[in-house]
């Protein structure tokens, strides 16, 4: 039986991939004296964007930081609000009486930003952000067991990178892929076999309404 909906932040929550590289190319390029692009960014992903610093600019790792996480919070109008759908399927959840949580490889203080910007805060019973050190998502997917008493079928997480389809496998916990953001990859995606495959945050929603509210009319595209 599902009792927890777990999601990633980037990509599958909001839009928020590109206004992470332009953050990035904001703080950096003065500092490393030379443009860095889209593709040298997303190599270094995995880490938090702490690590991403560490590993373009480590002699401006502070300032570094600094200067992302005020372009960040600058630029956030790029995408100023969650995917449509999104605040009315974490509102449900909570009505249908799930625990939601987010696990995200964003660092604790852009998440921060994010969650504040978007007003949802306050539908995640529990958030479980990156590490500058490395990926951590099977560690905070088990943190969010932990911290319910679940076991790894009881929980479902959702996110949009073959990454995450991996993290779940680690752990055991169902994989739902997410391929509503323009960033989406879906064949590589589907080459990963998800146990669940979503490209609309409509279909999610049907399909999390048929699990936790007993309603027959939900409906899932895999």
């Amino acid at each position: 039986m599902l009792k927890a909906v777990l999601f990633d932040f980037d990509g599958t929550v909001g839009n928020t991939l590109p206004l992470c590289i332009a953050a990035f190319q904001k703080a950096i390029t003065p500092l490393a004296g030379r443009s860095f692009s889209e593709r040298e960014i997303v190599a270094t992903f995995g880490p938090s964007e702490e690590g991403t610093i560490r590993a373009l600019i480590p002699q401006f790792y502070e300032q570094g930081v600094e200067g992302y996480l005020h372009y960040y919070r600058e630029l956030h109008s790029m995408c100023p609000a969650p995917f449509p759908g999104i605040p009315e399927l974490l509102g449900d959840l909570k009505k249908w009486g799930a625990a939601v949580a987010l696990v995200t490889g964003k660092g604790a203080r852009s998440c921060r930003i994010s969650l504040e910007r978007y007003g949802i805060a306050e539908y995640f019973d529990a958030v479980e952000t990156g590490s500058p050190a490395g990926p951590v998502k099977p560690e905070g997917i088990r943190a969010v067991l932990e911290k319910f008493r679940l076991a790894p079928a009881e929980a479902l997480y959702i996110g949009d990178t073959a990454s995450d389809i991996t993290a779940c496998r680690s752990v055991g916990v169902p994989a739902a892929a997410a391929a509503w953001a323009q960033t989406a990859e879906l064949s590589e995606l589907r080459r990963n076999r998800p146990d669940l495959l979503f490209t609309t945050v409509a279909e999610l929603h049907a399909y999390l309404q048929k699990q936790l509210s007993g309603d027959s009319a939900g409906k899932t595209e895999e």
